[in-house]
């Protein structure tokens, strides 16, 4: 089931604020030690939202996460566990958990990180897969953007899980089957490099499944690399479907579907189907605007 976000006027920002903004930013950035951000939460049935502000700036919203679930219970804005914090240019441990530090680059006009980690004991749980958009009017749009959102399990290495970069300024926009932390990216990796990035990680995720649902998936995967390799975007393109929509047939009778707050079940079914729609995202962007 794919989600949708209604996008609702976004309201203007003068190029006086957006200055401000910027050097306010820098100077967090710049500092020692992070910076936490206020944020204000509100959440209910399968739909949550979050406001990033300045300190001391409450009505002037430097991102807003959007996040929508297929089928959530317990969702609260204690049980999501959000919080968002500057990070430095030069964090040579951030740095280090990027795929290239040269071609995958923190943006100066966003530094900043959200981290969503539910409290173990705070009830959230969740069927399939999830979505995310992070909207920000600090980063500028345009078609063919290299702009992405990637994702990290806490102090763990970021990756890229973007299924759509929208106008508006910036809207970037991916599937998960679990959380933690998220950065806006600019990401220079040749086009191919990154597909075969998500294939491997796919790839990874259908070796955890039970033995007799694996020779499915690595079937499609084998489906995908060889359109790839010809060039035939439209056939790789379902075969890439394909692997989501069994993930999605087979989840909860064959292959594990659920994420829990107390991480005792691991969501394949889910990864699954969030990690076909970003290698979907990447092999358009490869067809549409080259490597």
């Amino acid at each position: 089931m794919r989600h949708t976000f209604a996008q609702s006027p976004a309201p203007r920002r003068s190029a006086a604020w957006l200055a401000w903004t910027l050097t306010a930013l820098w100077l967090f950035a710049a500092s020692a030690q992070a910076q936490t951000l206020p944020i204000s939460v509100s959440a209910s049935g399968n739909h949550a939202e979050a406001s990033i502000t300045l300190p001391g700036l409450p009505g002037s919203p430097l991102a807003e996460v959007l996040l929508d679930f297929e089928d959530a219970s317990g969702l609260s804005a204690y049980s999501l566990g959000i919080s968002a914090r500057t990070v430095s240019l030069s964090d040579a441990d951030l740095l280090a958990r990027l795929p290239d530090v040269d071609l995958t680059t923190l943006q100066s006009a966003l530094p900043m990180m959200v981290t969503i980690e539910p409290p173990l004991y705070g009830g959230l749980r969740f069927n399939g897969t999830g979505r995310v958009e992070l909207h920000t009017h600090l980063l500028p749009y345009t078609a063919g953007s290299r702009l992405r959102l990637f994702k990290a399990p806490v102090g763990g290495a970021f990756r890229d899980i973007t299924d759509e970069i929208a106008a508006g300024s910036v809207r970037a926009r991916g599937t998960y089957g679990g959380f933690s932390q998220f950065l806006i990216l600019a990401d220079l990796r040749p086009t191919g490099t990154v597909i075969a990035n998500k294939i491997q990680r796919l790839r990874n995720r259908v070796e955890l499944l039970p033995l007799a649902e694996r020779a499915g998936f690595d079937d499609l995967l084998d489906d995908v690399e060889s359109a790839l390799a010809v060039a035939d975007y439209a056939a790789a393109l379902a075969a890439t479907d394909d692997v989501r929509g069994r993930a999605q047939t087979r989840a909860g009778s064959y292959i594990a579907n659920t994420w829990r707050a107390t991480r005792t079940h691991r969501n394949h079914a889910g990864e699954l189907a969030a990690g076909a729609a970003t290698l979907r995202f990447s092999i358009a962007f490869l067809r549409d605007h080259g490597p």
